[in-house]
C-alpha cells in the first residue's frame, strides 16, 4: 500500500485493548495511579477476556463501512498481546491466547488493511525509558531492547500494512534512532507505512483528537476517541452520537484525511454496546449515499473577510456540502421539512437524488435552487442529497440579502473570531 492509496481509504477502526481494560479505569492507569510492574503482573494473572473475539471486531469494522483496522499490540504498560519470546509479560503466557495474531487473521480474512500498533515507551521493562533518560548503559540496552521487540513484531507478522509507533517519550529522533529504526523494520519487510510517532515525519500526519489536515497537505489520519478514553473507562459514557461520527467524516473526507475511530473493549473482552450501535448506525448512511460524499472529494474553501481565489464553498444552516467534480453533495444534519432551498448555486443541476438513488423534483432558477423532499428522508440519520451539475459547482453568498455589484466583505468585515 503506497501513501496515496492509504489516503483513500478514508475510514478504519482503532482498538484500544490490552492489560489496562482490565483496571477499566482508561489506558494510563499504571503510570497516573504509579502501579508497579511486580502489581501489574498480579493483574495479568487475573485477565481472562473470553468475550475476546477478533472476527466479531472485524465484522463490525465492515459493517460501520471502515477500509483498515489498527490493533495495539503493547501499549505503554508493556503488556506483549501476543507470544514473545523476549518477556514472559505477554498474553501467550498469562491468557494462552495470541490477541494479536487472531486480529491479523480475522482482518485478512475480512478484507482490512491491518495496522499494527506497538509503544516505543514501555513502563514494565527494565531498564525503563525514565533509566535510559538517566544512565548511559541504561539507555544502549533499553534502545536495543525496543528494536529487539519491533523486530520481533514485525518479523512475526508480516505482511501487515502499517506499523503505528507510539509512546514516544522522552527522546528525540535522534535518541531513538528513528532512521535506523525504519530502514530496519523496512527490511524486514517492505512495503511497510509508518506514522509520524517516532518522532520522524512519517509516511502520514496523525493529528490526534483533532481533525487538523497538514499544511502544506499530505496524506493525514484523525484518530478520535467514541467516547473520551482510548482503552475501557468504566465511568465513562460520553459517547459521540452517529451525526458527530458523520461529521468527523465529512470533514475528513474535506481535507482527503483519513478518521480512525476508536473503540476499546472490555476486560472480559467483549465490545461496549454503544459502541457497536454508533458504528453500524455510521455504516448505514455510508452504504446510503454517505460513501460518495466522503470519496474523492476536492476542498470547498470560503473567506469570510475579503473573497480570495479558489473560494467556492459556504456554509448552511441544513447541513454539511462536500463535492467531486461536478457534484455537490449535501449532508442533511438537520432536516428542513418538505423543500429544501439552495441559493448561490453558480452551476446548472441536472439531476438531484436523495441517499445515493432516489431522484428528487426540482426547480432551479438562476442561482436558485428548490428541492421538493419526502417526508421519509425526516427519519433518516443525516440523509445526502446528489446533486450532478454542468460544471464543478460554486456556491457564493454573502452576508446581504443579494450579492453587492462592489466590492464587498463576504461575512465579515474584519478577521473574526467564528469558527465557520
Amino acid at each position: 500500500m503506497t501513501p496515496t492509496e492509504f489516503s483513500e481509504l478514508r475510514y478504519g477502526l482503532f482498538v484500544h485493548f490490552g492489560l489496562y481494560s482490565l483496571l477499566a479505569r482508561g489506558e494510563w492507569v499504571m503510570n497516573r495511579e504509579q502501579i508497579s510492574p511486580e502489581e501489574m503482573e498480579k493483574y495479568a494473572r487475573a485477565f481472562d477476556p473470553v468475550f475476546f473475539d477478533a472476527d466479531e471486531i472485524c465484522r463490525l469494522a465492515v459493517e460501520g463501512g471502515m477500509k483498515y483496522i489498527v490493533f495495539t499490540t503493547m501499549h505503554h504498560e508493556g503488556f506483549r498481546m501476543y507470544p514473545s519470546e523476549l518477556s514472559y509479560f505477554n498474553s501467550q503466557h498469562f491468557c494462552q491466547r495470541d490477541f494479536t495474531g487472531e486480529i491479523v487473521a480475522a482482518a485478512r480474512k475480512h478484507g482490512l488493511k491491518i495496522g499494527l500498533y506497538h509503544s516505543l515507551n514501555n513502563w514494565h521493562d527494565q531498564p525503563d525509558a525514565v533509566a535510559a533518560l538517566e544512565d548511559k548503559k541504561a539507555y544502549e540496552i533499553f534502545i536495543s531492547n525496543t528494536f529487539a521487540r519491533l523486530t520481533e513484531l514485525v518479523n512475526r507478522y508480516k505482511p501487515f500494512d502499517i506499523l503505528w509507533y507510539d509512546g514516544w517519550w522522552p527522546f528525540n529522533a535522534e535518541n531513538w534512532q528513528s532512521v535506523r529504526m525504519n530502514e530496519t523494520m523496512q527490511k524486514i519487510h517492505s512495503p511497510l507505512l509508518f506514522n509520524g510517532r517516532n518522532c520522524l515525519p512519517g509516511d502520514f500526519g496523525t493529528p490526534e483528537q483533532h481533525l487538523t489536515a497538514p499544511s502544506p497537505w499530505r496524506p493525514w489520519e484523525a484518530c478520535v476517541t467514541l467516547n473520551g478514553h482510548w482503552g475501557f473507562h468504566q465511568g465513562d459514557n460520553e459517547w459521540k452520537s452517529p451525526l458527530d461520527v458523520i461529521d468527523m467524516l465529512l470533514t475528513c473526507g474535506s481535507g482527503r484525511g483519513n478518521l480512525l475511530l476508536n473503540i476499546g473493549p472490555r476486560g472480559d473482552g467483549s465490545i461496549p454496546e454503544k459502541s457497536a450501535s454508533v458504528i453500524r448506525c455510521v455504516g448505514e448512511w455510508l452504504k446510503k449515499g454517505g460513501n460518495e460524499a466522503i470519496t474523492d472529494c476536492e476542498p470547498m474553501p470560503f473567506s469570510a473577510t475579503l473573497p480570495q481565489e479558489g473560494d467556492r464553498g459556504d456554509w448552511d444552516s441544513q447541513g454539511r456540502f462536500t463535492v467531486s467534480k461536478n457534484t455537490l453533495f449535501l449532508t442533511l444534519k438537520y432536516f428542513p421539512g418538505s423543500t429544501y432551498i439552495l441559493t448561490g448555486l453558480r452551476a446548472q443541476v441536472q439531476s438531484v437524488t436523495a441517499c445515493g438513488k432516489n431522484p428528487l423534483n426540482f426547480v432551479q432558477q438562476g442561482e436558485k435552487l428548490q428541492v421538493e423532499l419526502p417526508e421519509v428522508l425526516r427519519t433518516q440519520t443525516a440523509p445526502v442529497l446528489k446533486f450532478i451539475c454542468d460544471r464543478p459547482p460554486v456556491i457564493y453568498r454573502t452576508g446581504g440579502l443579494r450579492t453587492p455589484a462592489v466590492p464587498h466583505p463576504r461575512y465579515d468585515p474584519v478577521t473574526p473570531d467564528i469558527q465557520y
